[in-house]
């Protein structure tokens, strides 16, 4: 379970986040929403613990990641939080197995352990023909699936996901929203999406409204 309670911020003297709490349940996908300048991605930034709040907490599976020193932060993070950015972030030296283990041997999973895993989530992912190739080969929805294959490998307690969906064309789009919720309903995983696609959101157990740094509904 992943719980903010009264987090708030600001860059100099703009408050983005103005007292934000939220609960978000094992198993459950959830989107947030709103307009630009509302504090998503601050928000969520916040919750994958890249930024710390001025004042509140955040607490994931009954821990407050920003109360560990930064090398056990850094270790929580890569254990318990998995990421999808808009644009992939796929590193382009690397092959899309390559891509995939990366997190594992951070967290100092033996290679061909890390590379036992990568495969799977590969071939689950339908790119079993793919990974063998980089980034450059890739179209943009397998470099998305590439991604996701990435954020699930430490198996992490929630995936943060900022504007998936955002850099496809309708098909890939479509199919990316479809993964989300196959790998809720088969593997338990948990998501907090950030979106401006509202057929995203509709589809969510639960919507999130931001509004000028506040939940609205």
């Amino acid at each position: 379970m992943i719980q903010a309670i009264h987090i708030t911020k600001s860059f100099d003297r703009l408050q983005i986040l103005k007292g934000i709490d939220l609960q978000v349940n094992n198993g459950e996908i959830v989107a947030i929403v709103g307009p630009s300048g509302a504090g998503k991605t601050t928000l969520l930034q916040i919750l994958g613990t890249l930024d710390k709040p001025d004042e509140g907490r955040v607490v994931i599976d009954g821990v407050d990641p920003f109360r560990l020193t930064g090398r056990e932060l850094s270790t929580f993070r890569n254990r318990h939080i998995g990421f999808v950015f808009q644009f992939h972030q796929l590193l382009p030296e690397f092959t899309a197995e390559e891509n995939v283990m990366i997190p594992a041997l951070i967290s100092r999973e033996k290679f061909a352990i890390a590379g036992k895993k990568a495969r799977e989530l590969l071939d689950f992912l339908k790119l079993t023909d793919r990974m063998k190739h980089k980034p450059t080969e890739l179209s943009g929805g397998e470099k998305q699936r590439v991604a996701v294959a990435r954020a699930l490998i430490n198996r992490p307690s929630v995936i943060l996901a900022d504007e998936p969906s955002g850099s496809l064309d309708t098909q890939n789009r479509e199919e990316l929203h479809t993964l989300f919720f196959d790998l809720r309903n088969q593997m338990g995983q948990t998501f907090i999406i950030v979106t401006h696609d509202e057929s995203l959101a509709a589809k969510t157990d639960r919507i999130i409204h931001l509004r000028d740094g506040l939940v609205t509904g």
